[in-house]
């Protein structure tokens, strides 16, 4: 998709979203892009209720379940994370903060609630063995903790309800290598 369709596509999405008053808040690669450079993105995440799903007839819904369903408009794929899952819905009303993006101000998830949604999301990818979205997702957690420094057991602690025991031992761990790496990082920078 061209860079202005594209633009011109999430443009009228948030018009829709405001003009029918859809709780949403706005995650994934974008709202990344709204803390650290670099991000390369052509889909657009949103944490929504289900019923905002029938609130949005001009998304034509393809794949959903429980907690996810992707659509289209106008060309634009659109994944939304649904409040069914108690996660999302945490992070939702949470983890929120308003953000200018295309030129308007709009809800987007906080450093922290994207961090806990990449670390949620980390043991199900290592399962599916979808080495590349790992990889992307490692590298979106160590530039937010970084750059902004967040408490990483805070983080761990407010997750580790959301997930089950061995899950949490995983993310435990992946968070430890990627803390290592930046004190290591820290340490040859300052030499």
């Amino acid at each position: 998709m061209a860079d202005l369709t594209l633009s011109q596509a999430v443009d009228r999405l948030f018009d829709l979203l405001e003009q029918r008053k859809v709780d949403y808040l706005l995650v994934g690669g974008i709202a990344l892009l709204q803390y650290v450079d670099g991000r390369n993105t052509e889909d657009i995440d949103l944490i929504v209720a289900v019923s905002a799903l029938e609130r949005l007839p001009e998304v034509q819904i393809g794949r959903r379940d429980e907690f996810f369903a992707q659509g289209q408009m106008e060309g634009l794929r659109i994944d939304f994370l649904l409040t069914r899952n108690r996660l999302f819905q945490h992070v939702q009303r949470q983890h929120a903060t308003q953000r200018t993006f295309a030129e308007r101000t709009i809800p987007c998830a906080t450093v922290e609630g994207l961090l806990l949604l990449k670390l949620y999301a980390l043991p199900s990818l290592y399962r599916q063995g979808d080495f590349q979205r790992v990889a992307l997702y490692e590298g979106d957690i160590a530039m937010l903790l970084e750059r902004y420094q967040p408490d990483a057991v805070v983080l761990l602690n407010e997750l580790s309800g959301y997930l089950s025991d061995t899950d949490f031992k995983s993310v435990q761990e992946i968070v430890a290598e990627i803390s290592s790496r930046i004190e290591r990082f820290r340490r040859r920078s300052a030499e």
